[in-house]
């Protein structure tokens, strides 16, 4: 509690993680559900196939082939909840309202959400608006959600599904510039402009290989993709440790400690995100309700976009190719707020520029 009253009082607003998909082998209810079977108060809190519950052991404590109950993916000691039951919905949501009437945080990621079902994070959302109409829902969704964002159930998903095409461009090469250009405006068109806005933009998690090390510790291409990632619509996420150029692999690698001890951190690129979170909040108007029009040079690997509002303008190109870019015209009455490996009107390989100019 007196975590959030001093975060709130230097402007930061908590999220928690829940996961309302599973719960632990360990918990009371499953640990009914083992001693008495079919007779359990909480039988119907799972989806049980038959009694007793039971599975095979194997040399991978996170796998079972044959439990006869459902589990997060193979995870014997994760049985999958019941949501549809009244008294699993009640158990949850008393969860949900309990963190923000106590401790008033401000937002709740749901983890594995696409799992649960629609009337449940329904009931969820009217639960938790009662109380604060402003909290954050965000929902683990891998793939298009947009049946999750009609209004009803989340605010927001972590846009693996729009980010991946960023990390697919820029780090695995894998995509021309055509082609990243038309997976995003996919992803775009699918919802409204003010779900575009709140959607949380990432570029590695927990789950998922941090970006030097995807990008096989090249800074300056890591560069490219959160300064990309930064100048689009949507939530700017910074996975912890990347702002100082942590690496790591699939999990458990990149999760490993925080590190803290100075001399193992990277102070440029702590530097430069921090110049480009400010650069956010400088235009953030622009960049969150400018329009949106795009470039692109798949010969040369070119990409550029221009984000507009009123009279207000920014200018992004990034060289994604192996040559230097000339800038073809220049650019007029436009003042660099950001670039990296730029000069006099050529783009080396790995870099950009990003203009302002008042109309």
């Amino acid at each position: 509690k007196l975590l959030v009253e001093k975060a709130h009082a230097a402007g930061i607003r908590v999220m928690l993680d829940a996961v309302f998909n599973h719960i632990g082998d360990q918990s009371p209810q499953w640990q009914d559900v083992m001693v008495n079977g079919r007779q359990s108060k909480y039988a119907d809190w799972f989806h049980i196939h038959d009694f007793p519950v039971r599975y095979t052991p194997t040399d991978n404590f996170e796998y079972a082939a044959d439990a006869n109950y459902d589990t997060f993916a193979f995870t014997p000691h994760m049985p999958k909840l019941n949501t549809a039951n009244p008294a699993v919905q009640n158990y949850l949501i008393d969860i949900a309202t309990y963190w923000i009437k106590t401790f008033d945080i401000d937002g709740w990621r749901l983890d594995v959400a696409n799992e649960v079902d629609h009337h449940f994070w329904k009931k969820f959302r009217t639960a938790v608006t009662a109380i604060k109409p402003d909290i954050y829902i965000l929902g683990e969704i891998w793939t298009s959600a947009q049946s999750w964002l009609q209004g009803d159930e989340f605010s927001a998903v972590m846009n693996y599904a729009f980010t991946g095409s960023i990390v697919d461009f820029f780090a695995k090469q894998q995509l021309s510039p055509s082609q990243m250009v038309h997976k995003l405006n996919a992803q775009l068109m699918l919802n409204r402009d003010q779900t575009n806005q709140v959607m949380f933009n990432l570029l590695d998690s927990h789950d998922a290989p941090r970006i030097l090390t995807v990008a096989n510790n090249h800074q300056s291409i890591v560069k490219q993709m959160y300064t990309f990632m930064f100048l689009q619509q949507g939530t700017p996420d910074i996975y912890y440790g990347s702002e100082y150029a942590m690496t790591g692999q699939q999990d458990p690698d990149n999760r490993r400690p925080m590190v803290w001890q100075s001399d193992e951190q990277d102070a440029s690129m702590y530097a430069f995100l921090k110049h480009l979170i400010q650069l956010r909040h400088d235009y953030q108007t622009v960049l969150s309700e400018g329009t949106l029009s795009w470039e692109t040079d798949d010969h040369k690997n070119i990409v550029s976009f221009t984000r507009e509002l009123g009279q207000t303008k920014i200018v992004a190109i990034f060289n994604a190719g192996h040559t230097n870019y000339a800038i073809p015209t220049a650019i007029d009455g436009a003042h660099i707020i950001l670039e990296q490996l730029y000069n006099d009107q050529i783009i080396e390989p790995h870099g950009f520029i990003v203009t302002i100019s008042n109309q």
